[in-house]
């Protein structure tokens, strides 16, 4: 059996090693090909692309890099329909996969989409292509389920493989340990981003309100996990460019070991707010787009919901402080980081809740998401 896959970043790498892994366990001759990280490959997936090249946000940040993107994608697809695979899952990563997946489709190849789209959220008319382009969405969040089914659009919950994976319990004086931090020691974990370009936006705001917030917080120490060495570089960078007497330990990729051992969490809006939730941390979420992006965002109505951070729609209120844009400047997030630094009652609640929506989720999600993907070859 052959499984092509593709995913676009980090996150994405990580679902796909977790998925192919238990569907090795349930077809263990099964070969994988695409497009994956590290993690994939690690996996036994043989990866045509680095996963980096589809790795942009935003959608003037797309633009610079269309040309090569459509190259790669038509360059994967005419592979796939010489030689079809016997099932794709393309995982997350909607504007690139959805069209891929719509091509195989049609040429006659079972297709799961991994992570539903956040129509929900915004771009909403996308309902049309996931129709047109999967015969199955799993969804790793219990509301969007019967969202897509409103839509015609068949779908299986198959639960957030961090959940399972992320004790319900997290023990930060092991965390710190890990990383040379005594348990007394105040701790602002500083997270911009996975992509480079998030780096660039988010790096000088967040580490000028960790520099104000030292001033505040005697012995505070601030740790930052980076994915890659070139996130690495651009982060160092930044750091000497805007605040170069602040003392930033980094970490290379163990996220969860940097939220678990800390206080509190400055983050970009994406995946580690999820993963910060898991770890019943504090945090204040910051985002930054091409000013462009944005204007199209908010000009034309394209954002649906009043919240963006994944912790935040989870527990249905902003527990998380968000700042967006011309917002995510130190004058704004230095005093929330500094309240939940101070107020123990309200991040004791904060993480009485995130620990409840943690249990709700944990689900043994590898495993149900294959099932549900080789289940399509049955159908076929």
């Amino acid at each position: 059996m052959r499984i092509g896959l593709v995913a676009a970043e980090p996150s994405g790498d990580v679902l796909g090693a977790g998925l192919i892994k238990a569907i090795k366990e349930q077809v263990p001759e099964a070969r994988f090909e695409g497009i994956g990280g590290a993690e994939m490959i690690a996996e036994g997936m043989e990866s045509w692309v680095p996963l980096e090249k589809l790795s942009v946000m935003g959608l003037v940040e797309v633009i610079r890099h269309l040309p090569e993107l459509l190259s790669i994608r038509r360059r994967v697809a005419e592979r796939w329909k010489q030689n079809p695979p016997d099932l794709f899952i393309g995982i997350d990563a909607p504007d690139f996969n959805l069209s891929l997946e719509r091509q195989l489709r049609e040429a006659g190849i079972p297709v799961a989409h991994y992570v539903c789209p956040t129509v929900w959220a915004w771009r909403s008319h996308r309902i049309k292509k996931i129709r047109a382009a999967a015969d199955l969405v799993l969804t790793i969040f219990p509301f969007e389920k019967p969202f897509l089914e409103q839509h015609q659009v068949r779908a299986e919950y198959v639960g957030h493989p961090l959940a399972q994976d992320y004790p319900l319990h997290p023990n930060p004086n092991t965390a710190r340990e890990q990383l040379g931090i005594e348990p007394e020691v105040p701790v602002l974990a500083v997270l911009p981003g996975s992509r480079g370009t998030e780096v660039k936006a988010l790096a000088r705001p967040f580490l000028q309100a960790a520099m104000q917030c030292k001033e505040h917080i005697p012995g505070l120490r601030v740790v930052t996990p980076l994915a890659s060495e070139k996130t690495e570089n651009l982060f160092a960078q930044q750091t000497a460019e805007f605040t170069p007497e602040l003392n930033v330990q980094t970490v290379r990729g163990d996220t969860r070991t940097v939220l678990t051992a800390a206080d509190v969490v400055l983050v970009a809006s994406g995946t580690a707010t999820f993963e910060a939730l898991l770890c019943k941390k504090p945090m204040v979420v910051g985002y930054k787009l091409h000013w462009i992006t944005y204007h199209l965002l908010t000009t034309f109505g394209m954002l649906k919901i009043d919240r963006v951070a994944m912790a935040n729609l989870l527990a249905d209120e902003k527990l998380a402080p968000e700042y967006i844009q011309d917002q995510c400047e130190p004058g704004t997030i230095v005093p929330a980081l500094l309240e939940l630094f101070q107020n123990q009652e309200k991040t004791a609640r904060i993480a009485e809740r995130y620990q409840q929506i943690h249990q709700s989720l944990i689900m043994n999600t590898n495993e149900q998401a294959a099932t549900a993907a080789l289940a399509l070859l049955e159908r076929k």
